[in-house]
């Protein structure tokens, strides 16, 4: 039962989400439609891989949709190769792709694809995403290809004059990047918003409202063959969700979500975060050192996005490999602050 302190206004129910699985398809990726009254923003592929030598390779590509308000940032490129202490935007790598404001995009079958087209100035590039597969060329820079782990996932928030609907599904990917031989996570979300709305940037009910602590994507697939995949997201008021699963086909999800992350005494990110899961759940983050993607403090979209490792305490599996690129925002705190409590 919840009690509250102040009374929302009609339409506002204090940030509180809806989260569950979502069965994943070519045909559903490649549907445009609007749900909930909300419009397509854009399909956003985006993940982590890394090579033998341990460098950390991150990259982000966005896929606007037809009569969007368009991400100015089109394709981000970055790695660790740049200063060997965290990752870094490579400007000299960015600069001979094609950078497509609104690709071509189709479905054969039920596989869905994206691309430049053959007009665009650049180095041609090519997605696609269906309910087993992924593949993601980047000509002369980047070739990926994958399979999909377990379900989608999808949470849903109400607002009084913007909302939020957000999908996500995470592929198992290896390949090359700048000819080395990598492997890692690819997250492929897409995010419906009120009309003009943009992830980061414009109407967009939780960053433009500074409510969120704590938002990451994950996936860990460990040597013995088991594997962690999951979303988590902490915020004030009641913003929160967890949706977690592993390779027995457990799927658990859940609003009763807490969380506290510790910052960098003199900086933007996170030197520790810890989630608890109904009260007895508790799982941690720990970055990885190199993980600092500095380039985005500062300009778009100005929150310490990083990468590292999201394991529930105790667990002492070995990883063989993973993503978990999220991020923290230090101006909105370090924890929860809520209008409600729970009796």
């Amino acid at each position: 039962m919840r009690t509250f302190d102040t009374i929302p206004e009609r339409s506002d129910f204090a940030y509180q989400c809806l989260v569950g699985p979502q069965k994943v398809s070519g045909a559903r990726l490649a549907d445009l439609r609007d749900h909930f009254g909300l419009k397509l923003t854009k399909h956003m592929p985006f993940g982590s891989v890394r090579d033998d030598e341990g460098h950390i390779y991150s990259v982000v590509r966005a896929l606007n949709a037809p009569d969007s308000t368009p991400n100015p940032t089109k394709f981000i490129y970055q790695s660790t190769r740049l200063d060997g202490q965290n990752i870094r935007i490579d400007k000299e790598k960015i600069a001979p792709r094609a950078l497509t404001l609104f690709p071509a995009r189709g479905l054969d079958g039920d596989t869905a694809w994206w691309s430049s087209h053959p007009e665009d100035p650049g180095q041609p590039w090519r997605l696609t995403a269906s309910g087993t597969g992924f593949s993601w060329r980047e000509e002369g820079l980047l070739d990926l290809t994958g399979q999909l782990i377990g379900n989608g996932m999808q949470w849903y928030l109400p607002g009084v004059d913007w909302g939020t609907f957000y999908v996500a599904q995470l592929y198992d990917v290896q390949g090359t990047c700048e000819g080395r031989k990598v492997k890692g996570m690819i997250s492929l979300d897409q995010a419906w918003m009120a009309e003009g709305g943009a992830i980061h940037m414009h109407k967009d009910l939780v960053v433009n409202n500074k409510m969120h602590v704590i938002w990451w994507n994950f996936a860990t697939i460990y040597k013995d063959g088991s594997w962690d995949v999951g979303s988590f997201l902490v915020g004030h008021d009641k913003l929160g969700y967890a949706i977690v699963q592993n390779e027995k086909g457990e799927v658990r999800c859940t609003t009763d979500i807490e969380g506290t992350v510790r910052h960098e005494k003199d900086g933007w990110f996170a030197e520790d975060a810890r989630i608890i899961l109904e009260g007895k759940e508790e799982w941690e983050f720990l970055p990885d050192p190199k993980g600092r993607m500095l380039d985005f403090v500062g300009g778009f979209p100005i929150t310490a996005q990083q990468e590292g490792r999201w394991r529930r305490v105790g667990d002492t599996r070995e990883p063989d490999r993973w993503m978990a690129w999220g991020e923290s925002d230090k101006r909105n705190g370090t924890a929860r602050n809520v209008r409600s409590t729970e009796i």
